[in-house]
């Protein structure tokens, strides 16, 4: 089902139910009040009965059971006219009833109840009928009674004729909700189709560059549109990042698949344990290396997109962790002719995996040392901040450009101008998103600040682990150097 059938129907119900549950609980207030109904009606014939005659007696009409009959036959209902308690008139459908005992004794049982101070009261005739009573005193003195029984039934009767009038135009009125529904439903629908229309037409993949137009006669439209609007951004970002990293991919394979077809056609060739047949297999296994870290590099990144790459979750002090590659950095800077140094170490530990953490750390030392030139600095900071520690790696490189900057850690992203060079400056450009999501992973985060040809300094802020760990770690320190081991 459509959804403006699904509108247009429950509408239509839902209207139809209305009215049922209005006619019925209009139809269930009035028999519950039709005793008091009844006996107002009576009440009423019995005052117009009463006035009709009394101006006879104003006139000086003798008040006989035939000038009675020429007065009060035209009005509806039972009445009686009683002088004390012998009947003088009788309405033609109250005439009929005196001939039943039970009726009569029925009438003045009712009577009685009305002299004692009732203002109405039932009695059974051919059902219940409400009985009222009023009293006249003629200008020579004489006393009447008006005596009035209307029957619940006469009542009850307007209820069944709304019944019956609610029967008859449901019918119409159901037409009339469903085409109202229908049309109000297309034009509710409306925009939500133009919407669709306009998202399948952009989300064939070549058109992800187009917007949907924003809705201004509906709030929850507008607001809709502006979501949808942003998710294609994003699709388009993803779907020019997957191109980007498909191309950059098969670019970074093609070139040491090709080296390695070349050196394994060399090694076939040449004579067998020569040097020439070595070297080429020497080559060929560096290309195989480079090509396995390749591949390593991007299942770790494929296993952190996908949330299956679970962390080792530990307290690590960061002192003996930040010595270690300072270490490591002090034997790649002597080889490159570079002075590394860290003044500063303080005491932290965070929740993380230590394997990961050197990783990170070692990245971004190599990435210092490989991009500053001879006779350049590398400095190491670990210092604790309020509830963060902060790992920085500062160099006096050749820097990164201003543009290049928002872009260092997408995947296979490298300033190919100034920094990406063959050689000892090669990479593949994923060193930097491995690191940005180690940080991220521990509930940090990876910045950097540079200018070009003056510099670059990558920061690694960590939250501090919670206040056992930080005790643990105190403990341990005051214990001498046995217990840290």
């Amino acid at each position: 089902m459509s959804l403006r059938a699904w509108l247009a129907t429950r509408f239509s119900l839902l209207l139809m139910g209305a009215m049922l549950v209005f006619v019925l609980a209009y139809y269930v207030a009035r028999r519950a009040g039709a005793d008091e109904n009844a006996a107002a009606l009576a009440q009423e014939r019995a005052l117009v009965a009463q006035e009709i005659l009394r101006r006879s007696a104003v006139r000086g009409e003798p008040l006989t059971a035939r000038v009675l009959s020429e007065l009060l036959n035209v009005l509806p209902g039972h009445i009686w006219v009683m002088d004390s308690f012998t009947a003088i008139y009788s309405s033609p459908p109250a005439a009929g009833l005196l001939t039943d005992s039970n009726i009569v004794e029925a009438v003045n049982e009712g009577l009685r109840k009305l002299r004692a101070g009732a203002p109405s009261t039932t009695i059974p005739l051919d059902g219940p009928a409400a009985l009222v009573e009023q009293q006249l005193v003629l200008p020579n003195g004489r006393v009447l009674r008006v005596v009035v029984a209307v029957p619940l039934a006469d009542v009850s009767r307007s209820l069944l004729e709304l019944l019956g009038t609610a029967l008859m135009v449901s019918p119409l009125i159901l037409a009339l909700a469903v085409g109202g529904a229908l049309m109000i439903a297309s034009r509710a629908i409306e925009p939500v189709e133009r919407l669709t229309r306009e998202v399948v037409e952009i989300s064939d993949g070549r058109s992800l560059h187009r917007r949907l137009p924003l809705e201004e006669g509906s709030r929850e439209l507008s607001r809709l549109t502006i979501q949808l609007n942003e998710m294609i951004s994003r699709l388009e970002m993803s779907f020019a990042a997957l191109r980007r990293f498909t191309a950059d991919a098969s670019h970074e394979l093609k070139t040491p698949l090709a080296v390695l077809r070349a050196d394994v056609e060399r090694a076939m060739h040449a004579p067998a344990g020569s040097t020439e047949q070595l070297v080429a297999l020497e080559e060929a296994l560096h290309e195989t290396t480079r090509m396995a870290d390749l591949v390593e590099s991007l299942l770790t990144l494929a296993r952190a997109d996908e949330g299956r790459f679970d962390l080792l979750r530990e307290p690590v002090e960061l002192e003996p962790l930040a010595r270690d590659v300072f270490e490591t950095a002090l034997i790649l800077g002597e080889d490159a002719g570079l002075t590394v140094t860290m003044p500063v170490v303080q005491n932290c530990v965070v929740d993380g995996d230590r394997t990961r953490l050197r990783q990170l750390f070692l990245n971004l030392i190599t990435n210092a040392i490989k991009y500053t030139p001879r006779g350049g600095d590398v400095e190491l900071q670990l210092v604790a901040s309020g509830h963060e520690a902060k790992f920085s790696v500062r160099d006096t490189g050749i820097g990164i450009a201003a543009v290049d900057l928002p872009n260092i850690f997408d995947r296979f992203y490298r300033a190919d101008r100034v920094r990406s060079r063959q050689g000892e400056r090669s990479g593949f450009g994923l060193g930097l998103s491995i690191s940005q999501w180690i940080a991220q992973a521990h509930g940090g985060s990876l910045t950097v600040q540079s200018r070009l040809h003056r510099g670059s300094t990558f920061t690694v802020t960590l939250p501090l682990a919670g206040a056992e760990a930080q005790a643990a770690h105190q403990v341990r320190l005051a214990a001498g150097p046995e217990a840290t081991r």
